[in-house]
């Protein structure tokens, strides 16, 4: 069973000629979700707690020129929860028109006082998922067409 659908590739430059050998981004098992993105530095990063995030570079450029998909950049679940490397952006959006270098944007989210994280060159510290997009039109109206259970109840209002 194919694990994309037809009709569904997607441009990939290597940036870095070390990806040919540490491979490139890869589902890490048949059912993942995402491909894991590999840290393209020249020696180890030492990210120190309470530091402004870095831009790690990946390695690569893409091209999805799908306006229907865009890829995401998530945290690596273990390294945030046992390490505490997370993104500092949250999430990272790449729009199907961007082609210019994935990078990762890295936080040390652990208390000032405590090691440093350290990166090694071709460490996984990411993950990249494609997701669908849709794009709405926005319709202008002085009320809304139905009302709804919920209304305006904000934060905390359903409990």
């Amino acid at each position: 069973m194919s694990t994309s659908k037809p009709g569904h590739s997607i441009e990939f430059l290597i940036l870095d000629a070390r990806l040919n050998a540490w491979g490139l981004p890869a589902y890490q098992s048949p059912m993942a979700a995402a491909v894991d993105l590999l840290a393209c530095i020249d020696a180890t990063l030492s990210i120190a707690p309470g530091t402004p995030a870095v831009l790690i570079p990946a390695g690569f450029a893409m091209h999805i020129a799908d306006s229907s998909i865009a890829a995401v950049i998530a945290p690596r679940s273990g390294l945030g929860h046992k390490r505490g490397l997370v993104l500092g952006n949250s999430l990272g959006i790449i729009d199907a028109d961007y082609t210019g270098p994935v990078m990762v944007s890295a936080w040390n989210r652990n208390p000032p006082g405590t090691e440093p994280i350290r990166i090694e060159p071709g460490e996984r510290i990411a993950q990249m998922m494609f997701v669908p997009i849709l794009r709405p039109r926005f319709e202008v109206v002085t009320e809304f067409a139905q009302a709804s259970v919920r209304g305006a109840g904000g934060f905390g209002s359903t409990g």
